[in-house]
C-alpha cells in the first residue's frame, strides 16, 4: 500500500494547452538536435572512419570511430554530475538553454573539422575533443528536458506529454536516417567521403540555434517555480539525493538500462549489423532503419497515453517480458539471410523499443522529489549510457569478431531486459500521482530524512 504524502495540486497553467504546447517543444527540440547528429555519426561511421582514420584497416577504423563514440559517453556522467544538480539550483529553463548552446557549438565544429590528410594526428584528437564537449553537455539534456515536460504535463496525461521526449529523439534518428539515405543515394563514395558526409552536422547548428531561442523563451516550470516561491529549492541536491534517494537511483538506472541498449541495438547499430554481417547494401539498411524508427515515431506516445490509463507497470513489463522472450528468436530469424526477416524482425523489436520509450522517462521521472528531480535523472541515464548505451557498437563489433557468431546481439538484449524487469517488479504505480508533494514544499532547507521519517516517492 501506498505511503506517500499527499500531494499538492499544481498550478493552473498546467493544464493550458498553449503553455504544455511550448513545454513540448522547448523539452523536444534539443533533444532532436542531440540524436540527430548522434545518429548520424554513428550512419556515417565507416565515412568518417577513413577521413580521420585512414591508416588502419577497414575493421580496426571502424572500431576507433566506435571508440570515439563511446568516449562521448563516457564523458556523459560528468556533464550529469555538474548539469544535473545545477537543474535542482537555478531551474531547468537555464539548463536546458546551456546544453542546447553548448551542443550546437560543438557540432558545427565537427563538420568544419578537416581530416586526418590535412592536419594528421590533430585530426582525430579534435574529433575526441568535440565529441568530449557533446557528451559533457548531453550529460544535462535528458534530466533536464524530462523534468520539465513531466513538470508541465497534466497528472493524467503526463505519459504522453513526456513522451514527446523520445518523440523528439526519435525524430532526430528518423531526419538523420533519410539525410543518410539521401546522401548515400545522391552521391557517389568519394564524394561522401570527400565533403558530403559534412553536410548533416552543418544542418544541425541552425537548429540548435532555433531551440535556444524557444527555450530562452518560455518560463520554468510550475513545480520549480512553486519550490522557488518558497524557498524550498534544495541546497545541496546532490547530497539530498545520494542520502535520501539511492533505491529510486538505482531503480531508475535499472529501467533505463533496459532501454538504452535495445535504442542503440535496433536504430544505431543494426545498420552496420545488417550490411557488415547479413549482406544487405547500405541503402537498404538505411531505408529499414527509417521504417522502424517512423513505426516507433508513431507508437511511442501511444504508449504513453496507454500508460496514463492502464499505469507504468504494466506496459513496460510487457515490454521487457518480450524483449527478454523474443531476441534470440528475433536475431535467429536474421541470420538465415531473409531480405523478409531482415525488415520485419527490426519492425517487431520497434514496437517493443516504443513500449519501453513510452513509459520509462515519465516512470523514472515520478519516482523523484521535485527537488532533487533533475539531479536523479540526469545521473541515472548518463551513467547507465556511458556503460550501456554508446558502447553498443563497439562491443558487439568486438564481440562479433571475437566469436565469430551473428547472433551475439540476443543475449545482450535479454540481459539488458532481465536487469528492468528486476528493478519494475520494485517499483509502486506513479501514474497519476501529483510530483510536487508535501516532501517539497515541507522542507525549507537539506534534512537527514524525507518528511514522514523515510523515502516514500517510490512505494
Amino acid at each position: 500500500m501506498s505511503t506517500q504524502n499527499p500531494p499538492i495540486d499544481t498550478p493552473e497553467v498546467r493544464e493550458n494547452a498553449v503553455s504544455l504546447r511550448r513545454s513540448v517543444a522547448a523539452g523536444a527540440v534539443g533533444v532532436f538536435v542531440h540524436w540527430f547528429d548522434w545518429a548520424v555519426y554513428a550512419y556515417l561511421a565507416s565515412t568518417i572512419a577513413a577521413v580521420f582514420f585512414p591508416q588502419q584497416d577497414s575493421t580496426a577504423g571502424l572500431l576507433s570511430v566506435f571508440a570515439v563514440f563511446a568516449v562521448s559517453f563516457g564523458i556523459r556522467p560528468i556533464g550529469a554530475l555538474v548539469l544535473g544538480p545545477l537543474g535542482d539550483r537555478i531551474g531547468r529553463r537555464r539548463t536546458l538553454s546551456v546544453v542546447i548552446f553548448v551542443m550546437s557549438g560543438a557540432t558545427l565544429a565537427i563538420g568544419l573539422l578537416p581530416g586526418y590528410a590535412t592536419l594528421g594526428i590533430a585530426a582525430p584528437i579534435l574529433l575526441v575533443v568535440a565529441r568530449m564537449v557533446q557528451g559533457f553537455a548531453a550529460g544535462g539534456e535528458f534530466g533536464s528536458a524530462a523534468s520539465f515536460l513531466a513538470e508541465y504535463s497534466p497528472r493524467h496525461r503526463r505519459g504522453f506529454g513526456v513522451s514527446w521526449l523520445e518523440v523528439g529523439s526519435l525524430l532526430g534518428f528518423l531526419c538523420a536516417s533519410f539525410v543518410f539515405f539521401l546522401l548515400s543515394t545522391a552521391l557517389t563514395a568519394d564524394q561522401l567521403e570527400s565533403w558530403g558526409w559534412r553536410i548533416p552536422f552543418l544542418i544541425a547548428a541552425p537548429l540548435g540555434i532555433i531551440g535556444f531561442v524557444i527555450r530562452n523563451r518560455i518560463e520554468d516550470t510550475p513545480d520549480y517555480r512553486a519550490l522557488a516561491s518558497t524557498d524550498n529549492i534544495a541546497r545541496h541536491p546532490m547530497r539530498e539525493l545520494l542520502r535520501n534517494h539511492p533505491r529510486q537511483l538505482l531503480q531508475a538506472a535499472a529501467v533505463m538500462t533496459m532501454m538504452h541498449v535495445p535504442f542503440y541495438a535496433v536504430l544505431t547499430y543494426m545498420v552496420t549489423y545488417q550490411t557488415d554481417h547479413l549482406g544487405h547494401s547500405a541503402d537498404t539498411a538505411a531505408l529499414i532503419s527509417t521504417a522502424v524508427s517512423l513505426l516507433a515515431l508513431i507508437l511511442v506516445p501511444v504508449f504513453g497515453r496507454i500508460s496514463d490509463r492502464t499505469g507504468r507497470k504494466p506496459v513496460l513489463i510487457g515490454a521487457g517480458i518480450a524483449l527478454l522472450v523474443l531476441a534470440l528468436p528475433a536475431f535467429l530469424l536474421m541470420s538465415g539471410g531473409s531480405t523478409v526477416a531482415a525488415v520485419l524482425v527490426p519492425l517487431g523489436l520497434g514496437v517493443i523499443l516504443s513500449a519501453i520509450l513510452g513509459t520509462y522517462a515519465v516512470w523514472s521521472a515520478e519516482i523523484f522529489p521535485t527537488r532533487v528531480r533533475q539531479g536523479g535523472l540526469s545521473i541515472a541515464y548518463s551513467i547507465t549510457a556511458a556503460l550501456f548505451a554508446g558502447t553498443v557498437p563497439y562491443v558487439m563489433t568486438v564481440l562479433i569478431s571475437a566469436t565469430g557468431s551473428i547472433l551475439v546481439p540476443a543475449p545482450y538484449l535479454m540481459i539488458a531486459a532481465a536487469v528492468g524487469l528486476l528493478a519494475a517488479v520494485t517499483m509502486g504505480e506513479t501514474a497519476g500521482n501529483a510530483l510536487l508533494r508535501e516532501d517539497d514544499l515541507g522542507v525549507g532547507a537539506d534534512a537527514p530524512e524525507p518528511v514522514g521519517g523515510r523515502d516514500t516517492s517510490a512505494t
